[in-house]
C-alpha cells in the first residue's frame, strides 16, 4: 500500500533519477538529452499548410517561416513556450521553489552584508533579471542573481565614492548608494548587450581556468574576512577606523577580538556551524529527494529569526535587520539616467566594465556546465543579450545590484533537481518577488551576524575546488598555470578586488597577444623514394635531401598579430631549425640559398600581412634567396597580387605543389 505522498511523487515525477536520486520529469517518448525543439526545421505554422495558406514551395511562405524561425532564435521563449509540456512542470516548479529558497536567504546578505544597502535591492536583482533572462537566455538551468564577487565590488565603490567625493560625503550613504549601483548595474547591463550584440561572446576565453581560480580564491578570502566583523559584533567599531585594504580589516578584527560581542559571536558561529552540519548530513541521503533538498539555509534563517524574537536578542545588543521599507528610493520604478546618478557615471565606468566580464565569465561556465549535462548547446552571444537585457530592465528599480549567472551551487542545484526549462527561472524569480512583498516583515527579527554565516557558507563552496585545481596544475607541472593563479590572488588580496580582476585580464590578455603573435610553422622534408614532404618532427623517415633549400608550411591564417614577428621566426629557422635554443647559441645549420613556402593551411590573408609579407620578399630577394610559394588558395593568391607579390616574384615563382616546385630549384641548381 502506497501512500497519498508517495502516490503524487510518483505522478509529478515518473521518468529516470537524477545524479542525485531526484526523480525528474520527462515529455512522453521525448529522451532526457534530446533538445526540446527536435522539430525546429520542420513546418512551423502546420495550420496554415493544412488549409492551403500556403505551400513550402511558395516563396512568400519561405520567407516568413525563415523570418519566424529567426525570431525564435533571437527570442528563445517564443521557441520553448509554445512547445513547453506540462510534463516539464513539476521538476521545473521543484527547481525553482528550491533555488528560490538558497537565494532570498543569499541575496538579502549580499546586500545588507557585502553592498551594505538595502535588503530589497538584493531581492529585486534575484527577480527581474532572471525573468528578463528566462525569455531570451539560451541556457535551460541558469539561474541569474546577484553574485558575492559583484556585490562586494559594489560595496567597495560606495566606499571609495564616500572616502574620496567631498560632495557625496555631505549625503547619507544609503542615497549615494542607490545611485552608485543603479548606474553600474545600468552600464554592465548595457556593456554586456552590446558585447552580445556586435557578437563578441569569444571573450569567454580571455581569463584562463588558472586566473579565474586565482580570482574565485581570493575573492573568497576577501569575502570571509569581511563577515568576520559582523560576526564578531565589530560592525560599530569598524566605523572608527579608515580600513580599506583586506590586511588592515585582518589587523583590525585580530587587535580587537577581545573586543568582540559575546552573543553576536555566539550567533553567527553557531549558525555557521549548523549550515555546515545540516550540509553535511545532507551527503549520505542523496537517494532521498526530500531529504537531500531541504534547504538548510532557509531553515537556518527562519530558526535564528524565531530565536531572536522570544529570547529578544536586539535588546542584548544583537544587530538584526529590523525595519524594510519596500521602495529602495523615492520612486518604485525610475529611469536610470538621472542628475544623482550621471553625477557617479564617469567614475564607475571601469567598474561597470570589469562587473560585464566577470559576470559573464561565470554564467558562461555555468551555463556551458548545464549545456554539457543535458545535451543541448548555448550561444555565447545570446547570452550576454540575455544577461544585458536582464540588468538594464533592473536598473529601472533604483538600488538594484549586477545580476549574472553563478559558478557556485544554485545553477546545478537547479539542474539536479529537476529543472529541464527556463520555466523554472521564471517560477523562482515570482517567489522571490512574492517574499519581497510577503516575507520580508517577518524577517524582522533575524540578526545580521546569521546573514554573515550565511555568505561564509559560501564562501566555503567557492574554496572548496581549490585544492583539485592546484593538485592538478601540480600533476600536470604547469607551473605557468600555478604561477598565475598565484599572482591574481596576491594581487586581489593586497590591493582590491577591483585591481585583482583588472591585473587578471591584463595578464590574460598578454598571454593571448603573445601566443598568437606566433606563427605556427615547420620544416618540411622528402620521405626518402617518394615525392611526398612532411614535417621532419613529425616523421623521422623525413630528409632535406636538397643542400641549400629549405621548405617551410606556415599552418594558420596570417594576419597582422602573427606576421609581425615572422622575418625573424624564419630567420631562426634557417639558422636553428625547429629546435628549442638560445639566441646565444651558435647557428646550427646555414643560410638557406632557396625558401619554399607550403601555403595550403593559409585560408586569408589579411592587407597588414600582405605587406609585411612583400617586405619579406623584397629582404630575401636582395640576399639572392630564390623564393617558391606553393598550394597557394584562391583568397591567399589575390591578395598576393593586389599587394604587388606577385608582380614582384613573378608567376614562376607559383608553384602547384611542392614537388613542382624542387623540381624547378633542382634544375635551376644544375644550370648553375
Amino acid at each position: 500500500f502506497s501512500s497519498p505522498t508517495t502516490s503524487l511523487r510518483d505522478l509529478m515525477y515518473s521518468g529516470a533519477s537524477s545524479p542525485t536520486g531526484a526523480k525528474t520529469p520527462r515529455t512522453p517518448g521525448v529522451s532526457e538529452h534530446a533538445p526540446l525543439l527536435q522539430n525546429l526545421a520542420e513546418d512551423v505554422e502546420p495550420a496554415a499548410r493544412g488549409y492551403g495558406a500556403g505551400s513550402p514551395r511558395d516563396p512568400l511562405f519561405s520567407r516568413k517561416r525563415s523570418a519566424w524561425a529567426k525570431v525564435k532564435y533571437y527570442i528563445p521563449s517564443f521557441a520553448w513556450i509554445p512547445e513547453y509540456s506540462f510534463a516539464l512542470f513539476g521538476g521545473d516548479f521543484l527547481g525553482g521553489l528550491t533555488v528560490a529558497c538558497m537565494l532570498i536567504p543569499q541575496s538579502v546578505s549580499y546586500a545588507t552584508s557585502l553592498a551594505r544597502l538595502s535588503p530589497v535591492t538584493g531581492l529585486f536583482s534575484a527577480s527581474i533579471p532572471g525573468i528578463v533572462y528566462a525569455l531570451l537566455g539560451t541556457s535551460r538551468q541558469l539561474n541569474v542573481a546577484p553574485e558575492a564577487a559583484l556585490s562586494l565590488l559594489i560595496g567597495q565603490t560606495i566606499d571609495e565614492i564616500l572616502h574620496s567625493d567631498p560632495h557625496s560625503a555631505k549625503l547619507d550613504r544609503a542615497t549615494v548608494g542607490l545611485a552608485v549601483s543603479t548606474i553600474i548595474t545600468f552600464q554592465a547591463g548595457l556593456i554586456s548587450f552590446f558585447l552580445g550584440f556586435f557578437r563578441l561572446g569569444f571573450l569567454d576565453v580571455v581569463l584562463s581556468r588558472a586566473l579565474l581560480r586565482g580570482f574565485v580564491t581570493a575573492v573568497a578570502v576577501v569575502i570571509m574576512i569581511e563577515q568576520l566583523i559582523p560576526m564578531f559584533g565589530l560592525t560599530a567599531l569598524q566605523h572608527e577606523y579608515q580600513l580599506h585594504s583586506t590586511l588592515d580589516k585582518t589587523l583590525f578584527i585580530l587587535e580587537n577580538l577581545p573586543r568582540a560581542h559575546a552573543l553576536t559571536t555566539a550567533i553567527g558561529f553557531g549558525a555557521l556551524g549548523a549550515l555546515v552540519l545540516l550540509r553535511t548530513l545532507k551527503g549520505p541521503f542523496k537517494r532521498y529527494w526530500w531529504i537531500y533538498r531541504i534547504p538548510e539555509v532557509l531553515v537556518v534563517v527562519v530558526c535564528a529569526t524565531v530565536i531572536s524574537d522570544r529570547l529578544g536578542w536586539d535588546e542584548d545588543g544583537v544587530e538584526i535587520l529590523g525595519n524594510v521599507p519596500i521602495n529602495t528610493g523615492s520612486s518604485f520604478v525610475l529611469f536610470p539616467l538621472h542628475k544623482m546618478t550621471l553625477r557617479y557615471l564617469r567614475r564607475t565606468t571601469s567598474v561597470s566594465l570589469l562587473c560585464a566580464i566577470i559576470g559573464f565569465l561565470d554564467s558562461i561556465v555555468s551555463a556551458k556546465q548545464n549545456a554539457g549535462r543535458f545535451g543541448y548547446s548555448i550561444s555565447p552571444n545570446r547570452e550576454l543579450v540575455a544577461l544585458g537585457a536582464g540588468n538594464l530592465v533592473a536598473s529601472f528599480v533604483p538600488g538594484t545590484l549586477p545580476a549574472y549567472g553563478s559558478i557556485t551551487r544554485r545553477s546545478r542545484v537547479n539542474g539536479d533537481v529537476g529543472a529541464r526549462t527556463q520555466m523554472a527561472s521564471l517560477i523562482c524569480s515570482g517567489i522571490v518577488l512574492l517574499a519581497i512583498f510577503f516575507l520580508l516583515p517577518w524577517l524582522y527579527y533575524l540578526p545580521k551576524c546569521v546573514l554573515a554565516s550565511v555568505i561564509c557558507l559560501i564562501v566555503f563552496s567557492l574554496l572548496a575546488e581549490v585544492p583539485h585545481d592546484v593538485r592538478f596544475y601540480w600533476k600536470l607541472r604547469s607551473w605557468m598555470d600555478l604561477l598565475l593563479m598565484a599572482l591574481t590572488f596576491f594581487f586581489t588580496i593586497v590591493w582590491n578586488v577591483e585591481i585583482g580582476i583588472a591585473v587578471s585580464i591584463v595578464i590574460s590578455l598578454l598571454l593571448v597577444v603573445r601566443r598568437s603573435s606566433k606563427t605556427r610553422m615547420t620544416i618540411l622534408g622528402r620521405i626518402p623514394g617518394t615525392d611526398r614532404w612532411t614535417s621532419i618532427d613529425e616523421n623521422p623517415e623525413a630528409e632535406e635531401d636538397v643542400a641549400g633549400a629549405l621548405i617551410v608550411r606556415i599552418r594558420e591564417n596570417l594576419d597582422f598579430a602573427n606576421t609581425a614577428q615572422l622575418k625573424e621566426r624564419l630567420r631562426r629557422l634557417e639558422l636553428y631549425g625547429n629546435a628549442k635554443h638560445h639566441p646565444s647559441d651558435a647557428p646550427r645549420r646555414q643560410h638557406a640559398a632557396v625558401l619554399v613556402f607550403h601555403l595550403a593551411d593559409v585560408d586569408s590573408i589579411d592587407a597588414s600581412a600582405a605587406q609585411i609579407f612583400y617586405e619579406l620578399v623584397e629582404t630575401y630577394q636582395s640576399r639572392g634567396v630564390g623564393l617558391y610559394i606553393t598550394h597557394l588558395r584562391g583568397g591567399p593568391r589575390d591578395a598576393f597580387e593586389r599587394a604587388g607579390v606577385v608582380g614582384l616574384l613573378g608567376e614562376d615563382a607559383f608553384c602547384k605543389d611542392v614537388a613542382s616546385a624542387m623540381a624547378r630549384v633542382e634544375q635551376s641548381m644544375r644550370e648553375r
